[in-house]
């Protein structure tokens, strides 16, 4: 409601004109004057009131928008970024997008196992960009390792499989009570795991939680040293694939029903976001990958001979269910994300594997959210 609006009416809605002679005709001379003295008073201590507030927000959007400036967009010549890959799924996907030519930066890929040795290199500051899943950020956070995610691909389906040691046989979440889990704090699968278990109706208390490396997760599976390991592909079809006729299974995809689809993330070392050039050049390098990521998905057939059969050594009919078995790509805003994300830190604090509850907000670069906007309407 405008300011001359305001004046014109009264707190009930009548017209103050209507309301003044009202008055004029029930009051005297002197009152009526006194009167028109403490309306017109009134009348200027609401103005100011209202003209004040509309200061004050504009002066707090200002400073907002002062405190969170827009993500650089120019990346100089020379300047170099070093991105985090796992079983080089993000170098094979650039290149066979044909959107690598695309890159005004250079970027190197190197290749890891898991989001504790990803923090491990960004502490040491020999990492600007990563992809890894939803537990790694809340790690970094936790450790106070600021490392701000700039952008997330949400799948339609789970990200793991649950693979059971060669000979086990479980059919149901409840038989999962007393046996042994490869259990890779800092990763993803830890979070699936609490969530696994608390669908089950169980806890931590419930069965025995074995300290394994993601990348030896297969080998202690097929060795007996655990029961249970959640595999994501391709290491699960080559878990299958090379120990099927000892007896490898896995629990039917119908129980893990429910659980969260696969998150994946993009995060930051916070010394790139505040290098103009990197911050520009890994703007770039999250629409080149979005748009790398709606090809693979655009171009199945294309993308598994690429990276499935060329580069993982599988069969071309494995490489399609794989593809099959990941489900639909999205690219939402990190704003939708935020609700999400604290539920997978109180699942963690719950569990008492991080000291105290962390704020999910304090984990998100929000400037790039107008960046994945563009990108998913954009097509190259």
């Amino acid at each position: 409601m405008s300011i001359q609006a305001i004046n014109t009416r009264n707190k009930s809605g009548i017209p103050i004109q209507a309301f003044a002679g009202f008055l004029s005709r029930l009051l005297g001379p002197a009152t009526r004057s006194r009167f028109r003295h403490e309306i017109d008073a009134a009348r200027t201590r609401l103005r100011t009131a209202l003209l004040a507030s509309v200061v004050a927000a504009t002066t707090v959007t200002a400073v907002a928008s002062a405190a969170e400036p827009a993500v650089p967009t120019v990346v100089p010549k020379g300047t170099k970024l070093v991105v985090a890959d796992q079983r080089q799924v993000l170098q094979e996907l650039f290149a066979a997008s044909g959107q690598q030519k695309h890159l005004s930066s250079d970027v190197k890929f190197a290749d890891f196992r898991g989001g504790p040795a990803i923090l491990e290199a960004f502490r040491g500051g020999a990492l600007d960009l990563a992809t890894v899943g939803d537990t790694p950020p809340i790690q970094a956070h936790a450790a106070g390792v600021k490392l701000p995610i700039v952008a997330a691909r949400l799948s339609t389906e789970p990200p793991y499989k649950v693979a059971l040691r060669p000979g086990l046989k479980i059919t149901k979440l409840a038989d999962l009570r007393g046996k042994r889990f490869a259990y890779a704090e800092g990763t993803a699968t830890q979070t699936f795991i609490l969530g696994l278990l608390k669908k089950a109706g169980l806890s931590k208390k419930d069965v025995t939680l074995v300290p394994v490396r993601t990348a030896d997760f297969s080998d202690a599976l097929r060795s007996g040293g655990v029961d249970v390991a959640m595999l994501n592909e391709p290491p699960f079809a080559h878990y299958i694939r090379n120990n099927q006729a000892q007896g490898a299974s896995a629990l039917a995809a119908s129980e893990t029903e429910g659980l969260p689809p696969y998150l994946n993330y993009l995060y930051a070392s916070e010394a790139a976001l505040k290098d103009p050039a990197k911050a520009a050049a890994i703007r770039e390098f999250i629409v080149l990958w979005i748009q790398a990521v709606k090809w693979s998905q655009a171009n199945r057939d294309a993308w598994v001979d690429a990276y499935f059969v060329k580069s993982q050594k599988l069969s071309a009919e494995t490489g399609r269910l794989i593809v099959e078995s990941e489900g639909r790509f999205s690219f939402p805003s990190l704003r939708d994300l935020v609700a999400r994300h604290q539920r997978a830190i109180d699942l963690i604090h719950q569990a008492g594997e991080i000291p105290k509850r962390l704020d999910a907000k304090e984990e998100f670069d929000f400037r790039f959210d107008e960046v994945i906007a563009a990108a998913n309407r954009s097509a190259r």
